[in-house]
C-alpha cells in the first residue's frame, strides 16, 4: 500500500451497485485497491460529488465514454482527475471533448498523484471528482 499502509482489513466494501453517498479523502491506495472512511475496496474507484462508487475498469486502454457516464451526468463538478495507473497516459481527445461540452476539465495523472491531488482539492472544498485505476 502507498501513503497509509492499508494492510489486510476485516472491513470490506463490495461496491458494484452500492456506493458511499459522500465524498471523503482516500486514506491509502495500492495492493489493487483503496482505503477510505474505515472501509477498503478492491478494484478501481470513481469519487464524485454524489459519492464514491466502485468502477469496473482494470486497464486504461479499456476505457471509453461509457465508463465515464456517471461522471458526465454529475451536475456540479468543475474538474475530473483521472488516475491512469502507474504511469501518466493522455486522455483521448474525443473523450476530453465530451467533458469539455459539460464544462468539466479533465486532468490525467498517475493514480498516486491523482489520489494526493484529489485529497488536497477536496480539503479546499472544490467541486471535483476523480476516477482512479487501481494499482498494485
Amino acid at each position: 500500500m502507498n501513503d497509509t499502509n492499508m494492510g489486510k482489513s476485516e472491513l470490506g466494501l463490495l461496491m458494484n451497485e452500492s456506493h458511499l453517498p459522500d465524498q471523503t479523502v482516500i486514506d491509502a491506495y495500492g495492493d489493487g485497491g483503496f482505503r477510505f472512511s474505515d472501509m477498503s475496496h478492491k478494484g478501481s474507484l470513481m469519487c464524485l460529488p454524489s459519492g464514491i462508487y466502485g468502477w469496473d475498469v482494470e486497464h486504461f486502454s479499456d476505457l471509453d465514454a461509457d465508463h465515464f457516464k456517471r461522471a458526465l451526468d454529475e451536475q456540479e463538478m468543475e474538474l475530473l482527475l483521472i488516475g491512469t495507473g502507474q504511469d501518466l497516459i493522455p486522455v483521448p481527445e474525443k473523450l476530453r471533448q465530451k467533458f469539455m461540452a459539460r464544462n468539466i476539465r479533465v486532468e490525467p495523472m498517475s493514480t498516486g498523484a491523482a489520489v494526493r491531488t484529489y485529497n488536497i482539492l477536496l480539503a479546499e472544498k472544490r467541486s471535483i471528482g476523480a476516477a482512479f485505476l487501481a494499482v498494485e
